[in-house]
């Protein structure tokens, strides 16, 4: 079922790429990013009301501090996350910026094996690798290309 879950994620990202991008012509980022948050937030209160998943939930008992500290630290991340990337949306193409934002797989990857000891693979190395190309040769202008490659070999030498 998480395989679903994961499809129907990245299908309804993409759909916020698109309604972002045409919703940022005339606004400013932060304030669209605002806006966002608050509708979301709205949308998420009343599914889980609905849901009734707050039943014996109580704010003060119902998390540790720990649990907390990390809920808010995630939040924290997540604004950022969406403010940059409709800083990036209101300036950038929407398939060129979605290419570049993918790229926080390999920063998980990354830091999933320094701070959860989650082991990285060969076939994990050489997937990283791809998508890292994928998104310069989807994001990037060819001259842009050519100086990075430029700019490699002359690293490698």
């Amino acid at each position: 079922m998480w395989i679903l879950y994961a499809l129907l994620a990245a299908f309804t990202a993409a759909l916020v790429a698109i309604f972002a991008k045409l919703g940022l012509q005339n606004v400013d980022p932060t304030l669209a990013t605002t806006l966002r948050a608050l509708i979301m937030a709205l949308f998420l209160i009343i599914i889980s009301l609905l849901l009734d998943k707050f039943n014996g939930f109580a704010f003060s008992t119902s998390l540790s501090g720990k649990e907390w500290l990390l809920l808010s630290l995630a939040g924290i991340a997540g604004a950022l996350s969406w403010l940059f990337y409709f800083f990036a949306l209101k300036q950038g193409s929407a398939s060129a910026v979605v290419a570049i934002d993918r790229l926080s797989l390999v920063f998980v990857i990354m830091l999933a094996a320094f701070f959860l000891q989650e082991a990285i693979s060969w076939r994990t190395l050489t997937g990283v690798l791809l998508m890292v190309t994928g998104a310069l040769f989807i994001s990037l202008k060819e001259n842009e290309l050519s100086l990075i490659g430029s700019y490699l070999s002359r690293l490698l030498k």
